[in-house]
Order: structure tokens, then sequence, then C-alpha cells
């Protein structure tokens, strides 16, 4: 692998694990930012995905949509397949809660749940992809 793709890769693992770090302070503590605190996890999720996609050199557009990337990405690992609940789980999150509305924020429960889903797929990731391209 060439250095610019390495690097790419890496970037986009990066920007995924500070997603996750950002979800679990904003989700702990007395007063959680439950709103924010998923929406990160879909980021984590998302930046995960589009790290295996360009470590695989399958193009993605411009999409907050996991089940459209796990799909792809079941193009080199069949057993992302496995992963299209989470990721319909997850996927909402992009842009649920990013305004003012009638309900401003998910349960707390949703909201762990939800951590705990973003967490197990980005692990499932780091664990495909070779050690050169780590955080």
């Amino acid at each position: 692998m060439n250095e610019e793709k390495r690097k790419e890769v890496w970037k986009w693992l990066v920007k995924s694990q500070h997603d996750l770090g950002s979800a679990h302070k904003l989700l702990a503590g007395k007063k959680p930012y439950l709103d924010t605190g998923v929406y990160h996890c879909q980021q984590a999720a998302e930046k995960a995905l589009k790290a295996f996609l360009t470590y695989h050199d399958i193009a993605f557009g411009k999409t907050h949509d996991l089940t459209e990337l796990v799909a792809q990405a079941t193009q080199a690992e069949t057993s992302f397949s496995e992963w299209q609940n989470v990721a319909s789980d997850l996927t909402p999150y992009a842009v649920w809660f990013r305004y003012p509305a009638d309900i401003m924020e998910p349960p707390k429960s949703e909201a762990m749940h939800a951590f705990r889903q973003a967490t197990s797929l980005v692990n499932f990731i780091l664990r495909l992809l070779p050690d050169e391209v780590q955080p």
C-alpha cells in the first residue's frame, strides 16, 4: 500500500476514534448530553466504515447512511452483512436530535445502546485492518 493511501485510512480511523471518545464523554456524568452523544456514535461508525472502504479502494459518496456503507463493505468482507441491523439503528442519529424538535434527546438507555453498538462496529472494523493503518 502506498503512503498516501495508508495515511488517508489512518486519518479516517483517527476521526472515528475521536468521535467515539467524544460520545463516551458526552454520555457520561450526571448531566449527559444524550443528543450529541448519539450523533457522535453514528459519526464514529461512519468514519470507521469509510476507512475500511478506502483501504479496499471502494468508492463511496457523501452519505451518512450506514446501511449503504455496510452494503458496500460487504463487497470486500461478507461478514459485514451481520452488521446491517446495527447500521440501521445508528443511521438516524446523523440527523435526529440535531435541531430543536418535540423530542430533544433519546432516553439514556437508548443512547448507551447506541454507544455499545458503535463501539462494537468500530472494533470489528479495526480488527479487519492491518496494524500499519491503526491510529
